[in-house]
Protein backbone atom coordinates (compact mmCIF):
# COMPACT_ATOMS: atom_id res chain seq x y z
CA UNK A 1 0.00 0.00 0.00
CA UNK A 2 1.19 3.69 -0.96
CA UNK A 3 1.77 6.16 1.90
CA UNK A 4 -0.80 7.91 -0.30
CA UNK A 5 -3.56 6.03 -0.24
CA UNK A 6 -3.41 5.24 3.77
CA UNK A 7 -6.99 5.81 5.57
CA UNK A 8 -7.02 8.38 8.22
CA UNK A 9 -7.16 5.52 11.16
CA UNK A 10 -3.87 4.11 9.79
CA UNK A 11 -2.45 7.75 10.11
CA UNK A 12 -3.85 8.02 13.11
CA UNK A 13 -2.51 5.04 14.77
CA UNK A 14 1.11 5.50 13.69
CA UNK A 15 0.70 9.16 14.85
CA UNK A 16 -0.48 7.49 18.57
CA UNK A 17 2.82 5.57 18.73
CA UNK A 18 5.15 8.45 17.42
CA UNK A 19 3.41 11.05 19.93
CA UNK A 20 4.09 8.76 22.69
CA UNK A 21 7.64 8.33 21.57
CA UNK A 22 8.12 12.01 21.18
CA UNK A 23 6.81 12.50 24.63
CA UNK A 24 8.41 9.76 26.14
CA UNK A 25 11.74 11.48 24.42
CA UNK A 26 11.12 14.49 25.72
CA UNK A 27 10.44 13.27 29.51
CA UNK A 28 13.56 11.27 29.85
CA UNK A 29 15.55 14.47 29.68
CA UNK A 30 13.38 15.90 32.58
CA UNK A 31 14.03 13.21 35.07
CA UNK A 32 15.60 9.56 35.71
CA UNK A 33 12.78 9.11 38.67
CA UNK A 34 10.47 6.58 36.88
CA UNK A 35 7.40 7.34 39.03
CA UNK A 36 7.73 11.03 37.98
CA UNK A 37 8.65 9.80 34.25
CA UNK A 38 5.34 8.06 34.40
CA UNK A 39 3.10 10.91 35.47
CA UNK A 40 4.64 12.93 32.71
CA UNK A 41 4.12 10.81 30.31
CA UNK A 42 0.74 9.87 30.93
CA UNK A 43 -0.10 13.95 31.40
CA UNK A 44 0.55 14.03 27.84
CA UNK A 45 -0.65 10.85 26.42
CA UNK A 46 -4.30 11.43 26.43
CA UNK A 47 -7.11 13.11 24.72
CA UNK A 48 -7.57 15.65 26.40
CA UNK A 49 -3.80 17.15 26.36
CA UNK A 50 -3.45 15.96 22.65
CA UNK A 51 -6.90 18.20 22.14
CA UNK A 52 -5.22 21.51 23.74
CA UNK A 53 -2.07 20.62 21.11
CA UNK A 54 -4.52 20.14 18.38
CA UNK A 55 -6.17 23.73 19.18
CA UNK A 56 -2.66 25.26 19.82
CA UNK A 57 -1.15 24.41 16.57
CA UNK A 58 -4.34 25.13 14.89
CA UNK A 59 -4.26 28.74 13.44
CA UNK A 60 -0.46 27.30 12.01
CA UNK A 61 -2.49 24.39 10.02
CA UNK A 62 -2.06 24.82 6.24
CA UNK A 63 -5.10 24.54 3.97
CA UNK A 64 -4.76 20.64 3.15
CA UNK A 65 -4.05 20.08 7.40
CA UNK A 66 -7.54 21.95 8.37
CA UNK A 67 -9.07 19.54 5.62
CA UNK A 68 -7.52 16.79 7.59
CA UNK A 69 -8.40 17.45 10.78
CA UNK A 70 -12.35 18.03 9.18
CA UNK A 71 -12.23 14.33 8.12
CA UNK A 72 -10.76 13.19 11.16
CA UNK A 73 -13.26 14.96 13.19
CA UNK A 74 -15.73 12.88 11.74
CA UNK A 75 -14.40 9.23 11.67
CA UNK A 76 -16.28 6.60 13.82
CA UNK A 77 -14.99 6.00 17.32
CA UNK A 78 -16.01 4.04 20.03
CA UNK A 79 -17.04 6.40 22.66
CA UNK A 80 -20.23 6.29 24.40
CA UNK A 81 -20.05 9.78 26.17
CA UNK A 82 -21.06 12.91 24.27
CA UNK A 83 -18.49 15.15 27.11
CA UNK A 84 -15.72 12.66 26.49
CA UNK A 85 -16.55 12.23 22.32
CA UNK A 86 -15.45 15.76 21.49
CA UNK A 87 -12.37 15.27 22.47
CA UNK A 88 -11.28 12.01 21.65
CA UNK A 89 -12.71 13.43 18.04
CA UNK A 90 -10.00 16.18 18.32
CA UNK A 91 -7.38 13.78 19.92
CA UNK A 92 -7.89 11.44 16.68
CA UNK A 93 -7.37 14.65 14.39
CA UNK A 94 -4.06 15.76 16.01
CA UNK A 95 -2.73 11.49 15.79
CA UNK A 96 -3.75 11.73 11.97
CA UNK A 97 -1.48 15.07 11.60
CA UNK A 98 1.43 13.54 13.23
CA UNK A 99 1.18 10.53 11.60
CA UNK A 100 0.76 11.69 8.20
CA UNK A 101 3.61 14.76 8.77
CA UNK A 102 5.76 11.75 9.95
CA UNK A 103 5.30 9.73 7.01
CA UNK A 104 4.87 12.36 4.51
CA UNK A 105 7.07 15.50 5.89
CA UNK A 106 9.15 14.92 8.61
CA UNK A 107 10.57 18.93 8.03
CA UNK A 108 6.98 19.57 9.16
CA UNK A 109 6.70 17.37 11.87
CA UNK A 110 9.78 18.85 13.27
CA UNK A 111 8.40 22.71 13.40
CA UNK A 112 5.52 21.59 15.07
CA UNK A 113 7.58 19.63 17.80
CA UNK A 114 9.80 22.63 18.61
CA UNK A 115 6.56 24.56 18.86
CA UNK A 116 5.50 22.01 21.51
CA UNK A 117 8.73 22.42 23.24
CA UNK A 118 7.48 25.98 23.57
CA UNK A 119 4.51 25.57 24.82
CA UNK A 120 3.81 25.87 28.83
CA UNK A 121 3.00 22.32 28.57
CA UNK A 122 6.38 21.05 28.08
CA UNK A 123 8.62 23.45 30.60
Amino acid sequence: MEIENLSLKNYAHIGDAIWEVFVREYVIFRTSNSKLMHKLTTERVNAHFQKDMLNFITPDLNEHEHELVRRARNLSIPIARKSIQADYRLATAFEVLIGFWYLNNKQRLNFFYEKFKTTEFFN
